[in-house]
């Protein structure tokens, strides 16, 4: 199901449920009315499957053959199938091929329970990604709060019964024990086990199983094996070939050991159905032409509909603020690579290893120490999740390129005495023979190229999104998953590209504003996006805010972390001193900069406390807080509607992510995933339905959103169509990105647009000019409707003030008159 095939079926547009133990599959069947009121086609599910107890995402699988009994279970999930076909909705689930947890207790994962207990021969050893050499045949497991030794000491450790059968106890955690071994006295008993206790604290350095990311206790699943694959994918396949599940998101393919191999697999279990996978392109990075699905889970697009409403000319003055603030310049690029180099030398220093290791096999006569650093720089130059190499077949141009691009950056960055270092490590993993190679070792290099691909991904991912991005704090609206927070704003003519590029060739790729990974909801970054449009404003503001707090702040609290929670607080406002004292912990946390997960400074982080509670709970705080949102209304207005129409309207399919029909202020979870009120929203709509005028930002954002719905349910060809097609409207003015849908060849002349669609962009430049003056845009001919407003337009060079009165809507949803009666 690559770009030039169509699935039988294609979602039209999407709703994501996060579903959870207070949140279950009923309690989702329940809403499935008004999602179908709001004119969504498919309700989109996290993760179904089995997880550990009392699951609040589903990302941690520890049973592949039932629906979590916390979600409701089998029945409950036949029961949510058929009412989401009487509603008239599909169903599209989240699925995590790369990866089960290591629960607590290890009983609930019975296929890990017994690779530990009969080791490396044991028939369903073949499921995880083990280096059983590195541990001397043993699987670590890094879960003691000391070294072994002092837990016996202390009498941690004890033997006992779990169904009749023996088994290893350290407080809530049991292991099993191998045959034979059970009357051996305790120490010579664990020293007989096929895993190894240990501190927590060595995970890092001798781990010798593959983990998502840095999570120690999501343990990597080899689903490149058939029968693997087979016992992971049959729940799954089989709701799929019963007509219960209509789609499928993919977890994280970039960890797998061959993404694209997986994809024909699942295609090919699944008959085709629709699929998109969640990957994160850098850049011009295109998504690899020949895989099996309908394209990504939309953060490329994100980045791109954001941009529209960002000013460029902001770029200077936050940066000439941001400096005065912390009293240094930033630079974006050297964040990410001390950030990377942190994160590749320390946090995946056991991944590194194994790396190492396969190195060490393949030029038996080299130095390891000196292949050690050649690899880091390699990883610490990749700019990329993946390149996409499969052992022997040609390399893809983006792949050599990506590859070669980093060879040249690590061989800038390395020592002289290195660089020969980093270009046999690059030759490695490009797959090429190299000089003094053991010629026996060729599946071993195959293996080597698999892996360091496997690690360029987590060494991203941990660097820039859960490090770096909480360090940049020039406009932290744009430190997003897939984001690029060193350029501002996309010019309408990028945009239109980059649409037109989807509709020829992603058709029925998702988009999204927000998800369950999102660092800030869409709303939250409409207004931080203002920032840049009003840079002298927000200058002025920042500082007074610094002065109310500035007799009671604590010398230890930073200047970066307080512009950081300066941002976050106006964007998120209002926001409780809990939740907002929740994620201050997690940022500083994840910033590593004064304080960490894994060494906490206790003083530095409640000095940081007593100042979130001071910035939620001070009155003079509230009222400057309050004043900085009435003078940016407008702005944040046009940003929050105006970025939610153009994804609702643009090729894709889009995603509405649970809640953000309405205006939604969410941080990164599990702030994200917090109760919704449908009952709310529901009534809204209702109100709306029944002709009362928007009374809110949120309910214009319901009308926007439930009218750009409605249209593409009942417009599908125009948006999801095999012929669909993207025309950027001419407009005289930079103030407004306007672009017409339709379908047929026919419309690349611009000669049968069938919805046109117009949104201002930084509006309050766009009022500093005296508004829309004589601007037009050039609509096709013939009557148009604008579906939020009523008014009926002729087409034609009209006047923008005529679409977009100052008094109206700051967008618009326009569809051919003579077509609607």
């Amino acid at each position: 199901m690559n770009r030039g095939a169509v699935p039988d079926r294609v979602p039209v547009s999407t709703h994501r449920f996060q579903l959870e133990p207070e949140f279950t599959l009923d309690d989702a069947a329940a809403r499935l009315g008004y999602l179908a009121q709001l004119g969504v086609t498919d309700v989109y599910l996290s993760p179904v499957l089995q997880a550990s107890e009392g699951s609040k995402h589903g990302y941690d699988v520890i049973d592949h053959r039932h629906v979590a009994t916390g979600l409701g279970g089998d029945y409950a999930f036949e029961r949510f199938a058929a009412a989401a076909k009487t509603a008239g909705l599909g169903v599209v689930v989240d699925i995590v091929p790369n990866h089960m947890t290591t629960p607590t207790p290890l009983t609930q994962n019975r296929p890990l329970w017994t690779v530990l207990r009969d080791g490396r021969e044991s028939p369903l050893a073949l499921w995880f990604d083990v280096d059983w050499d590195a541990q001397q045949g043993k699987v670590l497991m890094p879960v003691l709060g000391d070294t072994l030794e002092a837990v016996l000491d202390a009498g941690e450790i004890t033997v006992g019964d779990e169904a009749g059968q023996p088994v290893v106890r350290y407080y809530d955690h049991v292991f099993p024990v191998a045959a034979g071994t059970a009357d051996l006295p305790l120490v010579d008993l664990l020293a007989a086990q096929h895993y190894r206790l240990a501190s927590w604290t060595i995970a890092n350095d001798e781990l010798n199983y593959r983990r998502f990311f840095d999570v120690t206790s999501l343990i990597a699943v080899r689903v490149e094996e058939p029968v693997v694959f087979e016992a992971t994918h049959a729940k799954i396949a089989g709701l799929v070939q019963a007509g219960k599940i209509d789609g499928l998101r993919i977890d994280h393919p970039d960890g797998l050991a061959d993404p694209s191999g997986y994809l024909d697999a699942l295609a090919q279990a699944t008959e085709g159905t629709w699929v998109v996978v969640e990957k994160i392109l850098e850049g011009d990075e295109a998504l690899p032409a020949d895989w099996a699905c309908a394209g990504t889970t939309g953060y490329d697009a994100l980045l791109r509909v954001g941009g529209l409403f960002v000013d460029p000319a902001g770029a200077g003055p936050l940066d000439a603020l941001s400096t005065a603030l912390i009293g240094e310049p930033q630079n974006l690029h050297t964040i990410v690579e001390e950030s990377k180099r942190w994160v590749v030398q320390g946090m995946l220093a056991t991944e590194v290893s194994r790396l190492v290791r396969l190195l060490a096999q393949v030029v038996p006569a080299a130095d390891s120490a000196m292949l050690r650093r050649a690899l880091v720089e390699l990883l610490v130059a990749m700019d990329r999740y993946r390149a996409y190499v499969r052992p022997g077949e040609a390399m893809t141009p983006d792949a050599s390129r990506a590859l070669a691009e980093a060879q040249s950056r690590a061989t800038a960055a390395a020592d002289e005495s290195d660089r020969d270092a980093v270009a046999l490590v690059a030759d490695i993993a490009r797959g090429v023979d190299v000089a003094g190679a053991d010629l026996g070792a060729g599946a071993v290099r195959d293996e080597f190229m698999v892996r360091f691909q496997q690690t360029c991904g987590p060494a991203m991912a941990k660097a820039i999104e859960d490090t770096a991005y909480y360090r940049y704090v020039r406009l932290t609206g744009l430190n997003e998953v897939g984001g690029d927070p060193s350029s501002l704003g996309t010019a309408t003519s990028d945009f239109h590209a980059f649409a037109t590029g989807l509709a020829t060739d992603w058709p029925h790729t998702m988009t999204t504003l927000s998800t369950h990974d999102t660092k800030r909801s869409e709303d939250l970054r409409a207004r931080l996006f203002v920032l840049a449009e009003r840079p002298e404003a927000w200058a002025e503001w920042v500082h007074a805010a610094r002065e109310l707090v500035a007799d009671r702040r604590s010398d230890q609290v930073d200047a970066l972390t307080e512009y950081f929670l300066w941002q976050t607080v106006v964007g998120a406002w209002p926001i409780s001193a809990d939740r907002l004292g929740g994620y201050a912990l997690k940022a500083i946390r994840e910033s590593k900069l004064h304080t960490s997960w894994t060494e906490p400074d206790e003083a530095y982080e409640s000095a940081v406390a007593d100042l979130v509670t001071l910035m939620a709970n001070d009155p003079a705080v509230a009222t400057h807080l309050a004043a900085w949102h009435d003078a940016t209304s407008r702005e944040t207005r046009a940003n929050a509607l105006g970025q939610k129409l153009v994804q609702l309207t643009m090729p894709g399919v889009p995603d509405v992510y649970q809640g953000n029909e309405l205006v939604d202020l969410s941080l990164v979870d599990p702030d994200n995933r917090r109760p919704v009120d449908y009952d709310d929203r529901a009534a809204r709509l209702a109100r709306l339905d029944a002709g009362e005028a928007p009374g809110d930002l949120s309910d214009e954002k319901l009308l926007v959103t439930s009218r750009a719905l409605r249209l593409r349910r009942d417009e599908e060809d125009v948006f999801i169509g095999r012929d669909t097609t993207y025309v950027g409207l001419p407009t005289s003015s930079e103030h407004l990105v306007a672009f017409g849908r339709g379908h047929g060849d026919h419309v690349g002349s611009g000669d049968r647009v069938e919805v046109a669609v117009l949104a201002t962009r930084l509006a309050g430049r766009l009022a500093d000019c005296d508004g829309w003056g004589d601007d037009t845009v050039d609509l096709p001919e013939g009557s148009w409707r604008d579906l939020l407003s009523d008014n009926v337009i002729a087409g034609g060079a009209v006047p923008i003030k005529n679409v977009l009165p100052e008094a109206g809507l700051p967008v618009a949803l326009l569809v051919r008159a003579e077509e609607q009666g």
